[in-house]
């Protein structure tokens, strides 16, 4: 499966955290095993204290325990069933790191455990794109429509371990939901993302700052060979756009200043159909 599709990732702290001196509280998480390829990203809860440790540990849980899954289910991802049971397994590793931290239980869970989920899973098969909480999903160049929350409150997975009487959202939310499935052979491109990724996309026809050059339109990620021959190039590329330039005018004695063009954190993780792959029918 690996040889059929190419994956590349990138992440960087948002220009506001930058400027508040707050960390990235996004993470993403990428396992390629021999027939399958899981990738995840998680948003921390930006007005939690240090909800990146919640961000970068459910990244990493998601991807282990869809994987420890597939080892003795993996015909059964498709069904609804197969998510509830992932959801059970991921609430019983972070209950277990609640109790394990100690202190005030609802504290700890919304100072470190409030963090979204977008992800892929791809089999030879069949691919499912989840999520639980927001994010950005473009399948094939197209955006998937994504629900958007009441003042910016996403469901968060670790709301599971919290009181009922605590929460005011549908208990519909609180689950994984499959924003598409579909035949992998269908699939030509995948982009997930955190929310950032939708000021990215807003600064399309930008220059970059300090620069002539735009920024460009989302498709240069799947499309440009670059992003792929270097695995830090994703990176490098949201750095220029998030840089803040100073150029100081001798004549008027006066200092212009280019912030960063991605207020939030970003993050993004993208595969393509390698152009010589093919897969058996």
């Amino acid at each position: 499966m690996n040889c059929h599709f190419e994956i590349a990732a990138g992440s960087i702290a948002g220009k506001e955290h930058g400027r508040t001196g707050k960390n990235n509280q996004d993470a993403c998480s990428i396992q390629c095993l021999d027939q399958i390829v899981i990738a995840v990203v998680c948003d921390g809860c930006g007005s939690a204290s240090h909800s990146e440790v919640g961000a970068q540990l459910g990244a990493r849980m998601m991807v282990t325990v869809l994987s420890q899954m597939l080892e003795t289910q993996a015909n059964e991802c498709g069904e609804e069933r197969f998510w509830r049971q992932v959801q059970e397994m991921l609430l019983q590793r972070l209950d277990k790191l609640v109790f394990d931290l100690g202190g005030d239980r609802q504290q700890i869970i919304q100072d470190y455990l409030l963090f979204t989920i977008v992800g892929v899973l791809l089999t030879p098969t069949i691919t499912m794109v989840f999520t639980f909480g927001d994010g950005t999903i473009v399948l094939n160049g197209q955006p998937l429509p994504l629900p958007t929350f009441a003042n910016n409150a996403p469901p968060y997975l670790a709301y599971g371990l919290m009181q009922p009487e605590l929460l005011r959202i549908e208990p519909t939310q609180l689950q994984f939901q499959i924003q598409a499935q579909l035949p992998t052979q269908a699939v030509q491109s995948l982009l997930i993302g955190s929310d950032g990724v939708q000021d990215l996309i807003a600064a399309a026809e930008c220059p970059l700052p300090g620069k002539t050059e735009w920024v460009g339109d989302l498709a240069q990620f799947w499309r440009d060979d670059r992003y792929f021959r270097n695995p830090d190039q994703i990176r490098r590329r949201l750095t220029l756009m998030n840089r803040e330039v100073i150029k100081p005018n001798w004549q008027t004695q006066q200092v212009h200043r280019e912030s960063g063009l991605l207020p939030d954190d970003t993050t993004l993780v993208v595969i393509r159909r390698s152009p010589t792959s093919t897969i058996e029918q």
